[in-house]
């Protein structure tokens, strides 16, 4: 065996962060209710506590896509990493 410990990295990294701020923006942006509860302005007639929420589909779509990619690209980069110092962590 060797004496050379193993460097493992860290569990939270600034990608993490940023996928947890991904996922959890829109639980904020609709648990906070006194932010939207009201009618004015108007978009196309709709009032805007509806199209504030369904706006909010939308965005939520796109932060759990752009999580999604940055999830998957860090796994890729913990892979080759894990590929490139000669298997000592199988």
């Amino acid at each position: 065996m060797s004496d050379v410990p193993e460097v493992s990295q860290p569990v939270v990294t600034p990608i993490r962060v940023v996928i947890t701020v991904c996922l959890l923006a829109p639980f904020v942006a609709m648990l906070w209710v006194g932010s939207y509860a009201k009618t004015d302005p108007t978009f196309i007639g709709i009032p805007f506590f509806y199209w504030y929420q369904m706006l909010w589909v939308l965005i939520s779509t796109a932060l759990t896509m752009t999580a999604y990619q940055l999830w998957q690209r860090e796994q890729r980069a913990r892979k080759a990493a894990a590929g490139t110092d000669g298997g000592a962590r199988r």
